[in-house]
């Protein structure tokens, strides 16, 4: 047997090596998840510490039937836009047009129905599934957009996205002609004012979403290879898994949920405009990030998304009850931002050091002094 030959029954290099990389993957994704899970903690307290601050500071109005209301109402287009830009992110990427796919959807629907509603308003009515359906197929076709260009073309994420939401911005503002858009399917607003009790039937449709989400995650070939795409790309494609159709995918999805984004914010408010959302991009971005999702890629907590979208909410509408600005809470939202990424950023240090500092022991234990009879039997055999 020549030295280059590896014995019978030996594993061969290529497999060593791939057995590694899933090795590798697996690590990635137990620390991941464990990560992810932390975050969630963290999420409850920041959720319970937010709301106590503000139902302390100003409890009239804030804890307020109305006001709890119009948290559980205003959340879930935000959230379910933040779970979009979770997918996104899971990936390694970024999708900057989320919140102007979201709007160009709102506007489809009011376009559509007030066009046919001019000439007969009954068949506006009885066509507001298919005019929603429309809307949601705008979100979808603006995601497939962002995806042909990501995957296909090769445009990196944050620019191919960032164009498609100035072109959107500007299909919008030419399809207004820069004007408010009133008129709504009365089913569909009907809709948004209902509540199962004191919960808003718009939270209810959310919390299922984030649901749906979670299982397709965990439980789906297509969410695994999602996870596995941004956690390592690499090994992701040894592992025979398409970039191209994963990432396609991923950016579809997303612009579906901007799509059922944008219509529930019809339900909750019957008008579009072309700024609808301006100040919306960075606080999904905020929300994604302080729910746990690794800007890198390769892991996410639905769950934390959940948390922090309420919690952003809740310090948004603390700050409306102590009459604080929208730009004060502009500040707040980057000031967040920043905190938690130091924080993770610190933490993610201390961990690679622990074992830098834990190795010389286990050395030492690996390298035993030498005994007497050790070294007399050493220097027999020398």
């Amino acid at each position: 047997m020549s030295a280059n030959e590896s014995p019978p029954g030996a594993p061969a290099p290529g497999d060593g090596a791939r057995f590694n990389d899933r090795v590798g993957t697996v690590t990635r994704d137990i620390i991941g998840r464990a990560s992810a899970n932390r975050k969630t903690g963290r999420m409850v307290v920041a959720l319970l510490l937010a709301f106590s601050i503000f139902a302390i500071a100003n409890p009239r109005v804030f804890l307020s039937p109305l006001n709890l209301q119009n948290i559980g109402v205003t959340a879930p287009e935000i959230g379910i836009i933040a779970i979009a830009m979770m997918l996104a992110m899971l990936t390694g990427g970024i999708d900057l047009s989320l919140v102007a796919i979201a709007n160009l959807s709102a506007i489809t629907v009011v376009a559509l129905y007030s066009g046919i509603a001019a000439n007969d308003p009954a068949l506006a009515e009885s066509l507001t599934l298919p005019i929603i359906v429309a809307g949601v197929l705008v979100g979808i076709g603006c995601g497939m957009l962002n995806g042909f260009l990501v995957s296909v073309v090769g445009i990196t994420p944050i620019l191919a996205t960032l164009g498609t939401m100035q072109i959107l911005n500007g299909i919008a503002i030419v399809t207004t002609g820069g004007s408010t858009l009133y008129g709504a399917p009365e089913g569909l607003t009907a809709f948004g004012r209902t509540a199962l009790g004191p919960v808003p039937i718009l939270f209810v449709l959310f919390i299922a979403i984030a649901v749906l989400m979670a299982l397709f995650l965990s439980t789906t070939s297509l969410g695994r290879k999602i996870q596995l795409e941004g956690a390592n790309p690499v090994a992701a494609r040894y592992s025979g898994i398409s970039s191209r159709s994963v990432l396609m995918s991923t950016y579809t999805l997303g612009g579906a949920l901007a799509g059922i984004a944008g219509v529930l914010f019809l339900a909750r408010n019957p008008t579009a405009s072309a700024d609808y959302g301006a100040s919306y991009v960075l606080l999904v971005i905020v929300i994604a990030v302080l729910g746990g999702t690794n800007p890198n890629g390769g892991f996410a907590s639905v769950a934390g998304v959940v948390l922090a979208t309420l919690t952003l909410q809740i310090v948004s509408s603390g700050f409306t009850a102590l009459r604080l600005s929208s730009y004060e809470y502009a500040i707040a939202q980057g000031v967040i931002l920043i905190a938690v990424m130091v924080l993770d950023y610190v933490a993610a240090n201390r961990r690679q050091r622990r074992p830098a500092i834990e190795a010389p022991p286990d050395a030492r234990a690996a390298s035993p002094e030498p005994t007497p009879a050790t070294a007399q039997r050493d220097t027999e055999h020398s």
